[in-house]
């Protein structure tokens, strides 16, 4: 694999891929599904994401919804399941933005990375983080860092030696030293959160 010879130059990189299997980039669709599960996984521990995200597949007799369906269900529904009032909201706001524009997964893909991230945060309710995930495990991009995921920022400062309590200093060596991975960091940041078993679940 590419990544795997590329990312192993880098030595402290090299030592907790070792320990892991392989890493296979995928691709999903319905992007507007994922944002939607994304945006109910926020500050939530994954099996209870998980048991959420299944009560809301349930609304809909266990199929996938569509944008319509979903900003056709009644707030106090999507409540019902253990959505908060402004989860429910932000869900709602992700399928209103992708019927309004008339979004797809084919007009995304053709989007480059930081495009995706300026046009899908507009969306309220979708920060920079959760568009990086997109791209990462939906759209299956090769080149992005999380550089704010405080994961990776624990997996960084331990496996280089750094203070995870210094937030500005701990930025600029974590953009120097991945620079270099460019352009694997995708699967970089994957082992950085296998390293810890900490993947986020999109």
């Amino acid at each position: 694999m590419q990544h795997l010879i590329h990312l192993n130059k880098d030595k402290k990189l090299k030592e907790i891929i070792a320990l892991q299997e392989p890493y296979v980039l995928q691709t999903k669709k319905n992007v507007y599904l994922r944002l939607c599960g994304s945006i109910m996984s926020q500050q939530l521990s994954t099996k209870v994401a998980a048991v959420i995200f299944e009560r809301f597949i349930n609304l809909y007799k266990n199929k996938r919804p569509t944008p319509l369906q979903i900003v056709e269900t009644p707030l106090e529904t999507l409540r019902s399941i253990g959505l908060s009032n402004a989860k429910s909201r932000y869900v709602q706001n992700v399928c209103e933005f992708f019927l309004v524009e008339n979004l797809t997964d084919a007009k995304l893909n053709k989007m480059s990375n930081e495009d995706i991230i300026k046009y899908l945060t507009q969306i309220k309710g979708v920060g920079q983080w959760t568009v990086e995930m997109i791209l990462m495990f939906t759209l299956g991009r090769e080149d992005v860092f999380a550089l704010d995921d405080l994961g990776i920022q624990q997996s960084f400062a331990r496996l280089y030696g750094f203070d995870v309590t210094d937030k500005k200093a701990l930025r600029i060596k974590m953009i120097a030293i991945s620079f270099a991975w460019s352009p694997y960091r995708t699967y970089a940041c994957k082992y950085l959160w296998g390293w810890k078993d900490n993947s986020p679940k999109i």
